[in-house]
């Protein structure tokens, strides 16, 4: 490993070793102490380990190549998990490792699975470890994407800076933008959700959860806490901080005309947001609860998943659709993006129009843009959805094997890949995953791990290890 990779790497243990610095802090002055020592072990293993990454000289800076950093991420998600789930393995809830790590893996990866029946079991400062082991999980996202922006295409690089590749200085400036916005959203997510009264505690939840797109909620059923119009609107404007670019709002606030690429993904956000929620309420909303089918929509385009106890069973199928296609390419929601889609889209219209009238030319441009899309990238986006389709396959195929109903492994599958956490909405809400055999804890693991690290990142690692040549 490279002295970049165990900075990296390091960084990421002292921000564990902060928070939960925090749950002690939690766990003492509300007197909570059943598990204060499980957070004190989480405390010292992961500052030590990350200021023994950090200050470890005897290796030389070097240039990092695309598939160490690869392999960085990989072991991040891998690793990071390990240390969250002490908490969870030394308390008193008597679950074994696997349960553990399981839960760890679902909060790291912003997936929200969950091993708990009843959250009301859990005592409060566990509570907030679950929620902010996804708000860690969504930063390590962001970052891995900006460390692996090399192998995205140009147009989405726009949306981030001017520079193709990116220097050291480049990433130490989008690192520091990242942070600073990532936890700013998080307090306006938090104060909007104090609009509406909720307490601090199940605010504070909510907000790590929301931002990062994850799962994880401080209660069984959250339908009590948003019963008026007022607070469905609300909790649905929030739901969409995670499904546009985290730069959105920089980007509004420090625009300049000749940067408009960095509001070009954008744009097709709130065209596309607006095209379904239009056409959902012309012909699915006769039963006046269009606002609880809104708070589903905007749950299902950012990844996030959370929906009411009656949200309309009808509608799982489109909001299956929405969850495939995702959002945005720098948030923290996954999906097969609204930009990789409608691109793919106009290629396929314009190789289509070029044989009926090849007379004419026609561009790989999509309007409000200023650039065309190039066929490498096109040739990439066809691959990202070739092998979401082998993955959605294979992990379908092996949770069927685990004695999984078919109808049940397919949606389990799609949210998994999709790190999106199973709710009445997608018809699976009452999935037991506590029970599941090793063998399928095993799968959904690995899945959610796959469903978190682009998929193009898997076929990259393929190529250099099974094709040497």
């Amino acid at each position: 490993m490279s002295r970049f990779s165990l900075i990296y790497i390091g960084c990421f243990l002292i921000l564990i070793s902060i928070f939960s610095f925090f749950n002690i802090i939690y766990s003492y002055y509300f007197n909570i102490l059943l598990n204060v020592d499980s957070y004190t072990y989480t405390f010292l293993i992961s500052l030590i380990l990350g200021l023994l990454s950090i200050f470890f000289k005897k290796i030389k800076f070097k240039k990092i190549t695309i598939y160490e950093k690869i392999i960085t991420v990989l072991f991040g998600f891998f690793f990071f998990p390990l240390i969250i789930s002490i908490p969870f393995n030394f308390s008193l809830y008597n679950a074994s490792f696997l349960h553990c790590y399981f839960e760890a893996i679902s909060g790291f990866t912003s997936t929200g699975f969950t091993i708990f029946d009843n959250i009301k079991q859990i005592d409060t400062s566990l509570i907030l470890w679950r929620s902010t082991s996804q708000w860690i999980g969504g930063l390590y996202f962001l970052f891995s994407l900006l460390l692996l922006i090399d192998i995205f295409d140009e147009n989405l690089k726009k949306s981030v800076t001017n520079y193709i590749s990116f220097n050291s200085s480049e990433i130490s400036k989008q690192s520091l933008k990242i942070i600073i916005l990532y936890t700013f959203l998080t307090l306006v997510i938090f104060l909007l959700l104090k609009l509406i009264n909720l307490r601090n505690f199940d605010a504070f939840n909510f907000s790590l959860t929301i931002i990062s797109s994850g799962g994880f909620l401080s209660m069984n059923n959250f339908d009590n806490l948003f019963v008026t119009d007022v607070s469905k609107i609300i909790l649905s404007i929030t739901i969409l901080f995670s499904y546009f670019s985290l730069f959105f709002t920089y980007n509004l606030f420090f625009f300049k005309k000749r940067n408009i690429n960095y509001l070009n993904e954008d744009f097709y956000l709130i065209i596309y947001l607006f095209i379904i929620i239009s056409f959902i309420f012309i012909f699915f909303s006769s039963d006046n609860n269009f606002l609880t089918i809104l708070v589903s929509i905007t749950s299902s385009v950012s990844n996030l998943g959370i929906s009411f106890e009656d949200s309309p069973k009808n509608l799982s199928f489109i909001f299956l659709i929405l969850v495939i296609i995702g959002g945005s390419f720098f948030s923290t929601s996954s999906g097969l993006r609204v930009i990789k889609v409608l691109s793919l889209i106009k290629f396929s219209l314009n190789n289509l129009l070029s044989h009926s009238k090849p007379n004419q030319i026609y561009l790989n441009k999509v309007s409000l843009t200023n650039s065309n899309t190039n066929k490498t990238d096109i040739n990439k986006y066809f691959l990202t959805i070739i092998i979401f389709v082998i993955s959605l396959f294979s992990i379908t195929l092996l949770l069927t094997i685990s004695e999984i109903h078919l109808e049940n492994a397919f949606k389990i599958g799609i949210l998994t890949i999709m790190n999106t956490v199973n709710s009445p909405m997608y018809g699976v809400s009452e999935f037991d995953f506590y029970n599941l055999s090793i063998f399928a804890k095993f799968t959904l693991i690995i899945f959610m791990i796959v469903g978190r690290i682009e998929l193009l990142t898997i076929f990259i690692l393929f190529k250099k290890f099974l094709f040497k040549n």
